[in-house]
């Protein structure tokens, strides 16, 4: 696959006119399908198990084996889009999602499913960043603020109603609807991008892919993924995928720091606040991953909700998000991080332990509602901020790179989270079809992921010192998804956050 040279083109489509509402549309439906994937997949879980007669392993797969395709290869898809058209990478993405979406919905056992899983990762790794991608550019720079305003804030609706979709599916038609779904989106989405968005790429983008780093570090996270799932047999090849992993993580290490132009380059580390807001996203991501992995088993197996209750109680957090988190990011600039960055972790944790309350015939109100508030607060207090001081603390022209980076290191803490907190908790293979034993190992695991927020507003607290970023606020300050943070650009050219990648 080679590009073409050509002149780079300035963008000039106004949002208002016909073709700037379809390439929101079309930016919207894509972003929409990774979305939805990421919160309704997990209501699914439990009947995905039951139907397909399949332990708890099994469903840590469902869920890992699309985030580690995802995290390993995310950096890569946004690097194909500059090079060779944004738009091409963007429908190929959408192509390679549905066609993994179809292979889940029709998957004859868990084996296929779990392989589907990861063709999926693959399609979102190259449309996630291509969405956000294409409004950069194709949208004129005066209107560009206000095309990824309308970018998040629908993205943002569509992430709120995903658990509540999810749920319905599931009740109704059956699970595998929850991935045939994505077709229909992707056979509209498809034609819509290729008669109305225009190509573009970053003429500066040249050099060699970092495909040795790549493979370097899907393959250790592959590995280590394996160890941390199957570690109760302590067998051989548990033992040998660890040490495996650790020797593949280690060249990648030595890989990235060798190569002129690295997938993730190690300078950018120089910087000890990115450093330290990326240490606080591990810790932060890795208890929301493994949170939601477990609440929604623990809201269907323990306390006796169907899918579609189990998928509706999680809307106020998501609602809460939708509705505060720009005035979050407005507060955030006005004190500084350090704060929002302590006492976010904090409320989460707090509605983490507050869901210790949930057990059998929980009262939503009293019990499930309060938890999921506090946690929605905490969220809101901390996703902007954050956003905001990763990109603040690099060069304006590393921003892409920076938010990256944070957003691959949240879907890796998840991705370790859900195959390490069973382990931890000492949840056994069967342990989702007993409602004692999985509701015992619950609440082992809540206080692990409050220990694992406590320790993320530590780091915020005691590494954390800069100004508040100012002009470096998050382009996608309505946000919802709690699998990692918005995935940012660079600004448009000219703007006083940075410039912009054509």
């Amino acid at each position: 696959m080679t590009a073409p040279p050509e002149p780079p083109v300035a963008p000039a489509v106004p949002i208002a006119s016909a073709q700037g509402r379809w390439i929101l549309l079309t930016t919207v439906l894509g972003s929409s399908m990774a979305l939805l994937d990421s919160t309704v997949v997990n209501v699914a879980l439990p009947r995905i198990g039951l139907d397909l007669g399949a332990d708890l392993a099994v469903l840590q797969w469902t869920v890992n084996a699309y985030l580690l395709t995802l995290a390993g290869l995310i950096l890569v898809g946004g690097a194909l889009g500059d090079r060779f058209g944004r738009r091409r990478i963007f429908v190929l993405g959408v192509v390679w999602f549905a066609v993994g979406s179809l292979l889940c919905g029709i998957a004859p056992n868990a084996g296929t499913l779990v392989a589907a899983r990861a063709l999926q990762g693959i399609g979102g790794a190259l449309l996630t960043p291509g969405s956000l991608a294409l409004i950069q550019g194709s949208i004129r720079a005066e209107d560009r603020g206000r095309a990824v305003g309308l970018w998040s804030g629908l993205g943002g609706v569509g992430a709120a109603v995903g658990p509540f979709l999810g749920g319905w599916l599931v009740d109704g038609p059956g699970w595998r609807w929850v991935f045939l779904l994505n077709v229909p989106l992707a056979a509209l989405c498809v034609p819509v991008a290729l008669r109305h968005v225009p190509e573009s790429r970053d003429p500066h983008a040249q050099g060699r892919f970092d495909i040795a780093g790549s493979v370097l570090g899907a393959a250790a996270l592959a590995l280590l993924t394996y160890a941390l799932i199957e570690a109760r047999s302590a067998a051989a090849p548990v033992i040998g995928a660890a040490v495996g992993g650790l020797l593949l993580a280690g060249a990648f290490v030595q890989v990235e720091r060798r190569r002129a132009e690295p997938m993730m380059p190690p300078a950018i580390f120089s910087s000890r606040l990115f450093t330290a807001v990326n240490v606080v996203t591990l810790f932060v991501y890795a208890a929301l991953g493994g949170f939601f992995f477990l609440v929604v088993l623990q809201l269907q197996v323990v306390s006796g909700y169907s899918a579609l209750a189990a998928g509706a109680a999680l809307l106020p957090t998501t609602a809460l998000m939708l509705l505060l988190s720009a005035r979050s990011g407005e507060l955030g600039e006005r004190i500084g991080p350090r704060i929002p960055l302590t006492v976010g972790p904090l409320l989460c944790a707090a509605g983490m332990l507050l869901m210790l309350r949930v057990g059998p015939e929980a009262s939503y109100v009293r019990d499930v509602l309060p938890a999921l508030v506090v946690m929605g607060l905490g969220l809101v207090t901390l996703v902007a901020p954050l956003t905001a001081t990763v990109l603040a603390s690099v060069d304006p022209g590393r921003a892409g790179v920076a938010s990256g980076i944070n957003n691959a290191a949240a879907r890796v803490a998840g991705l370790l989270a859900v195959a390490a907190l069973p382990l931890l908790s000492g949840m056994g293979p069967e342990a989702y079809r007993s409602a004692a034993e999985f509701d015992a190992a619950f609440g082992r695991a809540m206080p692990w992921c409050a220990g694992a927020l406590a320790a993320g507003a530590a780091v915020a607290w005691a590494t954390v010192r800069s100004p508040a970023p100012g002009a470096c606020h998050p382009q996608c300050q309505t946000h919802c998804a709690v699998t990692a943070p918005p995935l940012e650009r660079p600004r448009a050219a000219g703007s006083p956050e940075g410039r912009d990648l054509d």
